[in-house]
C-alpha cells in the first residue's frame, strides 16, 4: 500500500506564511551551504530558505534538477515596459534536496506549465528571448523579454526591436474568437 513510503507531514514550524488559497504540493529538506532549511512548492509558488516570500512560478526562469541538487534561477526586473517587463537573471540558487520525494516533479512541471509562449530572437547587438507566462490567480499572460547577457538594455533600437517583437506575438496567440 505505499503507506510505508509516505513522506511525513510538513511540520509546523517550516512551514511558510501560505496565502489563503495557497497549498503545499511538496517539500524537502535543503542545505545550501549556508544553514539547512526546507524547499516547499505551492501551487502559486516555490518557497527558499532564507527568503521570506515566494517565488511565483512565472518568476523562475530555471530549475534544474541534478538527482542530488536543485538549481533555481530567479528573474529580476530590470525595466517595465509598455506591457511587458525586462527581465534578467539573478544569480541562481543550488539547495541539496535530502529527501526530495515529489518536489523536483512538481517544480518542472509548474514551471513548465507558467510558459505559454516562448520565442528567441536576434536583436541589435545581441539577442533575447520573448515569453508569456501564466500566473496563478490570474486572467491573461505576463509578458517578458530576458535580454541574452551583453546586450544592451537601455539602447533605443533594442527597446523598438523587442516592443515590436512583443506585439507581434501578442497578435500571434491571441484568441481568435473574441
Amino acid at each position: 500500500m505505499g503507506l510505508f513510503n509516505r513522506k511525513p507531514k510538513l511540520p509546523a514550524a517550516a512551514r511558510p506564511p501560505l496565502a489563503a488559497e495557497e497549498r503545499v504540493l511538496a517539500w524537502a529538506a535543503a542545505g545550501n551551504g549556508e544553514g539547512d532549511g526546507v524547499v516547499v512548492a505551492s501551487n502559486l509558488g516555490l518557497w527558499l530558505p532564507g527568503r521570506g516570500h515566494r517565488l511565483g512560478w512565472h518568476d523562475i526562469l530555471k530549475a534544474v534538477w541534478s538527482g542530488r541538487e536543485l538549481t533555481v534561477t530567479p528573474a529580476e526586473r530590470v525595466a517595465e515596459r509598455d506591457g511587458y517587463l525586462v527581465v534578467a537573471d539573478c544569480p541562481a540558487e543550488t539547495y541539496l534536496l535530502l529527501d526530495p520525494g515529489d518536489l523536483p516533479h512538481q517544480v518542472r512541471a509548474r514551471v513548465t506549465r507558467s510558459v505559454a509562449y516562448t520565442q528567441h530572437h536576434p536583436l541589435p547587438g545581441g539577442a533575447g528571448r520573448v515569453a508569456a507566462r501564466r500566473v496563478p490567480g490570474m486572467d491573461g499572460l505576463t509578458w517578458t523579454v530576458r535580454l541574452d547577457p551583453g546586450t544592451p538594455v537601455d539602447d533605443d533600437a533594442v527597446l523598438a526591436e523587442t516592443d515590436r517583437l512583443v506585439a507581434a506575438a501578442r497578435a500571434a496567440t491571441a484568441p481568435t474568437d473574441v
